[in-house]
This record gives structure tokens, sequence and C-alpha cells, in this order.
């Protein structure tokens, strides 16, 4: 075996899983990740299809099912905030029996505990520079003493400092859905138990759920992004840019806004695509949303990260660490996979978020009448077709010949 000192960017969910499999297969990863600690809790994420074929075989499905969010069911409501339809928690969610839903925290916090023993982790850091020679790849750090690795791996997220650093900036690869998001947590004043409420105007959803009455809940917005986008680092550009997104609408919008501004774990961002004609490098390769990020919309990229995580090491256990060999592997299985779950976030953002308000009252029309429907059950298949297709658009080779 060659290659096997592997350097990982990203300590979240892609990096975490592609060191569980790498020290599996014999291989020495490092993660560095630039948060001083892991983040706790977050919004919930969705595992489906093969992804859950894939935790099964690192064996932590059981952990996830016990740490499952385990929505009962969920509410939409006009923007005047009147209850026009409630659907079960797998309906709401659109999952098949069998598919997971997990507070991205809790899912880093297994990867984590599954691979720390073995896994040397380098936390409140980030690569500044690499470069290549015959012998490896040279990395210099923000704090740590450089070093030198045989591959790097870039796993990220949507603004890899990775991808800028070895393939260039990132407009050139991001593409822009039109759509930003921001979640935050608040207090559960609703006293919301496992159930979420789900708001639509036209252009805007205002959505609140919880997982228990004595936790605080999780407001998340999805609108327009502004013309003048704010700066990703700039904490109150981006809270009136919310704010500014949200005036005079009804329901609990206003005291949601108002929370706002005391939460500790505002995240906002704009939904966009990564879209690269190839992923790898020389000795560098990149993993997870920081390849091919398929936007918040799919509900796919927990899913992509894990799947990619496991074909990424098990085409390197099987090609012997020859990267040469490997990568391109890697992206010719993963690339027809990656491709449909991209289209069905595309796709997700234009059902999702109605553009007028014509549409919206459809919308609203349609979940009203949704349990008077006589074939309510076609209805809702017909809507999990594609997404059942986009989770189940590969097949997982068995690398059980690379084991140790």
């Amino acid at each position: 075996m060659k290659n096997t000192r592997v350097l990982i960017s990203g300590a979240s969910i892609a990096g975490p899983a592609l060191a569980y499999w790498l020290r599996r297969y014999g291989f020495t990863p490092t993660v560095v990740e630039r948060a001083p600690a892991l983040r706790p809790g977050g919004y919930k994420v969705d595992l489906r299809g093969v992804a859950v074929d894939v935790v099964d075989r690192m064996g932590i499905g059981a952990q996830i099912r016990a740490r499952a969010t385990d929505m009962r069911g969920g509410t939409w409501l006009t923007g005047a905030g009147k209850a026009v339809a409630t659907l079960g928690g797998d309906a709401i969610g659109f999952r098949d029996p069998g598919d997971l839903e997990i507070l991205r925290g809790d899912l880093a916090q297994i990867l984590h505990q599954e691979t720390s023993d073995e896994v040397e982790y380098l936390f409140g850091d980030a690569i500044t520079a690499i470069s290549e020679s015959g012998s490896g790849a040279h990395v210099t750090f923000e704090r740590a003493p450089s070093r030198t690795f045989d591959l790097v791996v870039g796993a990220d997220g949507l603004h890899s400092g990775v991808r800028t650093l070895s393939f260039g900036p990132e407009p050139q690869f991001a593409q822009p859905l039109g759509m930003s998001i921001a979640v935050f947590s608040v207090p559960n004043h609703l006293s919301l138990d496992r159930w979420e409420m789900v708001c639509t105007i036209a252009g805007h959803i205002a959505n609140l759920y919880s997982l228990r009455p004595s936790a605080d809940a999780t407001a998340q917005f999805l609108f327009p992004t502004p013309q003048r986008p704010p700066d990703r680092h700039d904490l109150h550009a981006q809270h009136r840019a919310v704010a500014d997104a949200f005036a005079g609408h009804g329901w609990e919008v206003p005291r949601l806004l108002a929370a706002m501004p005391m939460t500790r774990d505002f995240y906002f961002d704009s939904l966009a695509q990564i879209s690269m004609p190839s992923w790898s490098s020389g000795r560098i390769v990149l993993l997870g949303d920081a390849a091919y990020c398929p936007s918040p919309a799919s509900g796919q990229g927990t899913s992509l990260a894990l799947v990619g995580a496991y074909v990424l090491a098990g085409e390197l256990a099987e090609a012997h660490g020859d990267h040469h060999t490997a990568f391109p592997r890697f992206e010719q299985e993963m690339r027809p996979f990656v491709e449909l779950n991209q289209k069905l976030g595309r796709d997700a953002v234009k059902q999702m978020v109605p553009a007028t308000r014509l549409r919206a009252w459809a919308q609203l029309a349609m979940m009203r009448m949704m349990p008077y429907m006589p074939g309510k059950a076609r209805v809702i298949e017909k809507i999990m077709e594609p997404i059942r297709e986009a989770a189940n658009a590969i097949t997982l080779k068995t690398y059980a010949q690379a084991l140790r």
C-alpha cells in the first residue's frame, strides 16, 4: 500500500466518514478543522436510499436510529397562520420507510466518536497553502507546523478553502439557485413536540420545528436572494437581509425575527450548487459539498457526502493507494449519482417556493385538499418518485477485498 498519509480538510460529515473508511483500510488519515470544536445541534438532515446502506456498513446505523428526530408530523399554514393541512412525519419530510432523519450535529458527533481514537484531529486550524512534488503534498497550516502528506482531500464544504487553493476561485464553480437560507435556534414558545410548522408566502417559506417541548425550536427561513447579497462574514448584514425579506409577514414570523439577534448558532448562506469538470488534480481530491454540492434544497447533501466517502476510500483501497487510478474511478462511480441529485435540487427550488402569489395559493389549495383526495397516496407517490430514484441512483460496490 502506498500513499497512506492522507490529510482531510473538514470535520463535519464527509471528512470523518472518509477518515473512518481510510483507517479501516490501513491508511493514516489526519483531519483538520477550522472550527475550535464540533458544532452541536444544527438543522435536520436526511439519510435516504443507499446512504442508509452506507451507515449500516459502518456499523453506526443503530446509533443514528437511536438519535433520529422521530418527527410525528407537521402543519402547513397560510401567510396569516391559518392551518390548511396536517401531514405525518415521513410525508412532510418526503421520506420512504427506512430513511432516516437526524440533527447534523448529532451525526457529526457519532462520526467523530467512531474515529477519534485512531484518527488525528486538528481543531482550530486550517490549510493556507499546498505545494505538490514527486514525493507528496507539502501543506502549510495557520497554526500547526508544516507537514508533508501523500494525499490531500478537501471535504470542507460549499466554500471550500482547498478548492480555492488548488482549483481556483469559487465563482467559476458555484451555480447560484436564486434563494437564500437562514437557520437558527429560538425559544420553543409553541411547545412543539417532534412537530414542525411550515408557513408559505409567495417566494418565501418560514419553518419552525422542535424535537421535544423542553428543547429550543429551530427556525428556518427560505427566500429570494437579495439583489445585493450580504457578505457571508457579516452577521449583522445577514440579519438585516432576513428581516427585510420577511418584513410585514404574519403568523409567528415577527416573534422569530425578534429572537434572531440573540441566537448563538445563526447560519446563513445562498443556495448554490458546485459544478466542476474534475474533482481531482494531482494528489488533491475534493469530496462532498466541496466537489458537488447539490444544495440544501435537494435534501441529499448528507447522503452524497456519506456515499462519496465510502466510494473514495474504497477506490483508494482497491487501487492500493494509487491515486492516479483511484481518483478517476471515484469520479466515474459518483458523477451520474451526483448529477441526478443536483437536478433534484434545482427542481425542488422551483417547487418548494412558489414564485408568485397565484402559485402559492395553488400550492396551499392542493395541501388543503390533500386529506380528502381519493388518490392522495398516488399524489404523494408521484412526489416521491424522483426523490427515491435520486437517492438510489448508484449501486454500491463491495470493497471487502481491500480490507486489511
